[in-house]
């Protein structure tokens, strides 16, 4: 196939547009490089046979109509987004215009694209949202597909709205999607402002470690790899209008998350002290949710996805990735609100 993937120089669409080059596709990265992207994430496959970069913003209508009667994909992957709770706390306003009117102004593109070419059966707009939309668990129970939309931070209330955009320009237009909704993810280039890559780099750093509140708050784990594959195979067999949930079985309190990290520094680069010894305590984000916590059964009865990466594995993937990586993460440190701590104003 030929894919046009938005935000592909991020940290989970640039996993998918290497996963994709890998399996023989042709791809389109479309991506507006704002703080969180890099190039180096796709460095790999740069120069592969059908690989292509276009700097474009979604927010951007006549970029997304030049995009698309140029290359003429026949899938669409929809993963630009701002994404940092912190930030949209303090910043809201990016991630309305971003993820909620990007993504019309993407709909309409795509529709307008769809209907010229005579509406193709094989067209696929697939766009990438988060379980974030689905609001906070207490200690039992996980979302389904079916679960109510309760967004609780302006990033999760703007994915719920790029969702609701997407049903709707199936439902009343007859555009062919499909919808995916994530557990948290990390891995390889993950962006180092985000829970996992700030532990490892304070601990490197001998800086105090951030824990939000006491630590108790649990996630679904999913190794950044294994997203990428379970988005290509509902790109590819998910049924035309249907949402899929992604989780990588994998829950953890954050508290453990960053327990286990230290470990692995301990054994993998020995400081002077116990890493651990580094955590500090700090006060709550605002909203934060309790827990999230996915059901794949539909993914994995319809599709037969499974994750294939334990929380064990991926963790110590992730942290040798990062000690012999030195040089991409360090290029990174220099960018607007990196090492800072955000999301404290209410």
């Amino acid at each position: 196939m030929k894919l046009l993937v938005t935000g592909g120089a991020g940290f989970i669409g640039s996993a998918v547009v290497r996963q994709a080059v890998a399996a023989g596709h042709e791809v389109v990265n479309l991506d507006a490089l704002t703080y969180a992207a890099c190039l180096e994430n796709v460095a790999s496959v740069a120069d592969a046979p059908g690989y292509s970069f276009v700097q474009a913003d979604i927010r951007d209508r006549a970029a997304l109509d030049e995009v698309l009667a140029a290359h003429r994909p026949d899938a669409i992957m929809h993963l630009a987004a701002e994404s940092h709770v912190d930030r949209s706390i303090d910043g809201p306003a990016t991630f309305i215009e971003t993820n909620v009117l990007g993504t019309f102004h993407l709909l309409e593109a795509a529709r307008a694209y769809w209907q010229d070419a005579g509406r193709p059966e094989g067209f696929r707009f697939h766009h990438i949202s988060t379980d974030e939309v689905y609001g906070s668990l207490g200690a039992e129970g996980q979302f389904t597909e079916d679960t109510p939309y309760d967004p609780r931070s302006p990033y999760s209330a703007s994915k719920a709205s790029s969702d609701h955009l997407v049903r709707a320009w199936h439902e009343t237009y007859g555009l062919p999607v499909v919808l995916t909704n994530c557990s948290n993810n990390y891995g390889p280039y993950h962006f180092p402002e985000k829970l996992i890559p700030v532990v490892i780099l304070n601990a490197l750093e001998g800086k105090d470690i951030p824990v939000y509140g006491a630590g108790e708050n649990v996630r679904d784990w999913l190794y950044v790899e294994d997203h990428a594959d379970a988005l290509l195979t509902v790109l590819q067999k998910g049924e035309i209008g249907r949402s899929y949930n992604i989780g990588g079985e994998n829950e953890a309190r954050n508290i453990d998350i960053v327990r286990t990290i230290c470990a692995a520094l301990d054994r993998l680069r020995p400081g002077a002290r116990p890493y651990a010894e580094q955590i500090t305590y700090v006060t709550d984000r605002p909203g934060h949710d309790l827990r999230y916590a996915i059901d794949p059964t539909r993914i994995a009865t319809e599709l037969g996805w499974h994750p294939s990466v334990t929380l064990e594995e991926g963790l110590e993937k992730t942290v040798r990735w990062y000690l012999d990586n030195e040089a991409w993460w360090q290029g990174l440190r220099a960018r607007d609100g990196v090492g800072q701590r955000l999301g404290v104003t209410v």
